[in-house]
C-alpha cells in the first residue's frame, strides 16, 4: 500500500463516522505519525509503499479510530503549545482555548522573578509544562488526585526536560492544603462540565475521556472554583493571581463567586470563539 493509498483509504472509511473535513485531518495526523513525514514530504514521496511495521500500525489504527476512539488516544500523542504530550485514557487531551489560558499567564508574568505556580488538576501536565518552558524561572508545582493522571504528567515532564514538582491531592478535601506551598499564581482547569451536558456531547468524548477530569454535580457546578477560591486566602501570597478555565455558561456565575470569596479585581474573558472561556481573579483582600 502507497502513502496515497493509505490516506485515500483511511479518509474514506472514516467518512463513515466523521464530517469529511475531520476525516481528512484525522487521515493526515495518522499517515504523518506512521511516516515521520509532513505534508509536503508525503505528497513528494507518495508513490513510496509503507513499511511492514507501518502497515501493521494501520491495520491496527483503523478499527479504534471507526470506533470513535479519538486520534490523540488512537496516537498516544497530543500537540499542546508547540510541544508533543504523551495522552491516553487516563488524561483529557489538551484543547487549543487552554493554551489561550496559557499566553494570558505568560504574558502578564514573563519578566516576574522568583515567580511560583500551583496547578490544580495537572491531567496531562500540559500546563503546568507549557508554563516552566515558556518560563523557566518559575518553581512550577502541579496536584491532581488520578495516579493515573500523574503517571501520564511524570512522563510528559521527563520527556521534555521540566522540573515539576507532582503531588498527588484531592483539592475539594481541604484537611489536605497544608501540604501545598505557598505561591503568586494559581492556574486550573478543573472539572466543570455538569453532568446534564452529557447528552450533547459526542461519543468520543464521552466514551473514551475522562469522567473524573469532565463532570461535577448538577447541583453545585461551581465546586472547585469555590474551593480554589477557599485555598487562595490560605496558600496565595499577597498580590497573587488565580487563572482558570470555565464553563462558557457559567462565566458571570463563576466571577460572582470569586467576588464573593474576597477578589476585589476579576476579569472575565472569551476565546477565540467568542465564549465565555477563562477568568483571572486578583486582589485578595479576605484572609
Amino acid at each position: 500500500m502507497t502513502i496515497q493509498d493509505a490516506r485515500a483509504y483511511l479518509q474514506l472509511q472514516l467518512a463513515a463516522v466523521y464530517e469529511n473535513r475531520e476525516a481528512a485531518n484525522i487521515a493526515d495526523w495518522v499517515l504523518e505519525s506512521l511516516t515521520g513525514l509532513s505534508r509536503s514530504a508525503r505528497l513528494v514521496r507518495q508513490q513510496e509503499h509503507l513499511t511492514t511495521d507501518q502497515k501493521a500500525l494501520f491495520d491496527q489504527h483503523l478499527p479504534d479510530l471507526l470506533r470513535h476512539r479519538p486520534v490523540q488516544y488512537v496516537l498516544g500523542e497530543s500537540w499542546f503549545h508547540g510541544l508533543r504530550f504523551h495522552v491516553n485514557e487516563n488524561v483529557l487531551i489538551p484543547r487549543p482555548e487552554t493554551e489561550e489560558l496559557v499566553d494570558w499567564i505568560i504574558n502578564e508574568h514573563q519578566h516576574q522573578q522568583l515567580l511560583r505556580i500551583l496547578d490544580i488538576g495537572t491531567g496531562s501536565g500540559c500546563i503546568p509544562i507549557a508554563l516552566k518552558k515558556a518560563l523557566p524561572q518559575a518553581t512550577v508545582y502541579s496536584c491532581d488526585v488520578s495516579a493515573g493522571a500523574l503517571e501520564v504528567a511524570r512522563k510528559n515532564a521527563a520527556d521534555l526536560e521540566a522540573e515539576i514538582h507532582f503531588i498527588q491531592q484531592n483539592i475539594l478535601d481541604d484537611s489536605l492544603w497544608e501540604q501545598l506551598p505557598e505561591v503568586d499564581l494559581i492556574v486550573s482547569n478543573p472539572p466543570y462540565i455538569p453532568e446534564h451536558n452529557k447528552e450533547s456531547m459526542h461519543a468520543n468524548v464521552l466514551e473514551h475521556e475522562p469522567h473524573l477530569a469532565l463532570f461535577v454535580s448538577n447541583n453545585d457546578p461551581l465546586t472547585f472554583y469555590r474551593a480554589i477560591a477557599e485555598l487562595s486566602g490560605k496558600k496565595l501570597k499577597e498580590d497573587g493571581d488565580v487563572y482558570a478555565e470555565i464553563h462558557e455558561d457559567l462565566g458571570a456565575a463563576t466571577l460572582a463567586l470569586f467576588q464573593e470569596k474576597g477578589f476585589g479585581r476579576v476579569t472575565l474573558r472569551r476565546d477565540m470563539q467568542e465564549k465565555d472561556r477563562m477568568i483571572k481573579a486578583a486582589g485578595l483582600t479576605s484572609r
